[in-house]
């Protein structure tokens, strides 16, 4: 969030004439249409964050979060009232039992040496962190609802909304400070030297392209377009993830992980 909005806050500042404080650029959108998505933005992270806690393995997370592209479309059908094809509603119904799939394939993965359903008590920290997901979906979809809205109202700016949307997002983060800390010491350990500070500052430069590409698509095309494009990104990330970090990997996993990406690519047909 504070790497974005650094180096996205000189675009937005301007001199007054006469004077030698800059003050920031007038906006195109009121700010209480961005303080809404901020709300619902950090909501959704934090719910897919807390997650990680809830003993949900990195695989079945990335699946579960493709549930994003169905979620959008009942959210498109209800609120936008929408219709869609025959071939559109049958790539959702593909992605969606792709993740019920991958989600029920917990019984199988461990996480940590975890086996997520050995005992009542690991299974109930695994439909927690799934109830978490949901919740975070339901944020994602409202978002971007919300983010369609606004630019078919002010127009594309989605520069002003990359700025404001993190810019705002930052005093959430007071909250988090011991976690933040913990994760900076943690750098310094061990011999690695500066390669973590390399592999940090890489991933922030990759993450501020990777967001910025998705405000900038967000801003053209509607939110079920957005969500395709994110869905495929996140079948190509859970196949990275199981290579490198050497997750469990089984049958209906890989199923749904499958599904999720075949219906995904047949909603790319749809006219």
């Amino acid at each position: 969030m504070l790497f974005i909005t650094l180096t996205s806050l000189p675009s937005f500042l301007y001199f007054p004439e006469g004077s030698l404080v800059p003050s920031l650029l007038p906006r195109t959108v009121p700010l209480k249409q961005w303080i809404i998505q901020v709300i619902v933005l950090v909501a959704g992270s934090l719910l897919n964050n807390w997650a990680f806690a809830y003993k949900v393995p990195l695989p079945i997370l990335i699946v579960f979060r493709s549930a994003g592209l169905p979620v959008s479309l009942l959210f498109g059908f209800v609120f936008l009232k929408r219709r869609y094809g025959v071939i559109q509603t049958l790539s959702v119904a593909i992605v969606s039992l792709g993740v019920i799939f991958a989600a029920l394939s917990g019984t199988d993965v461990t996480s940590s040496g975890l086996q997520l359903t050995r005992t009542p008590e690991e299974l109930q920290l695994y439909l927690t962190g799934i109830a978490m997901l949901t919740g975070s979906l339901i944020c994602t979809a409202t978002l971007g609802l919300y983010q369609e809205k606004t630019y078919t109202k002010y127009g594309p700016v989605w520069r002003e909304g990359l700025f404001y949307t993190h810019l705002l997002s930052l005093p959430s983060f007071v909250f988090l400070g011991s976690d933040i800390k913990q994760g900076l010491l943690s750098l310094s350990k061990g011999n690695a030297g500066w390669l973590p500070y390399i592999v940090l500052l890489a991933n922030l430069v990759s993450q501020s392209a990777c967001v910025a590409g998705v405000n900038r698509l967000s801003s053209q095309v509607s939110q079920v377009s957005t969500n395709i494009a994110l869905t495929v990104r996140k079948a190509i990330s859970l196949c990275l993830s199981v290579w490198w970090f050497g997750n469990a990997w089984n049958y209906q996993l890989g199923s749904g992980a499958a599904m999720v990406f075949f219906g995904s690519l047949l909603y790319t047909t749809c006219k």
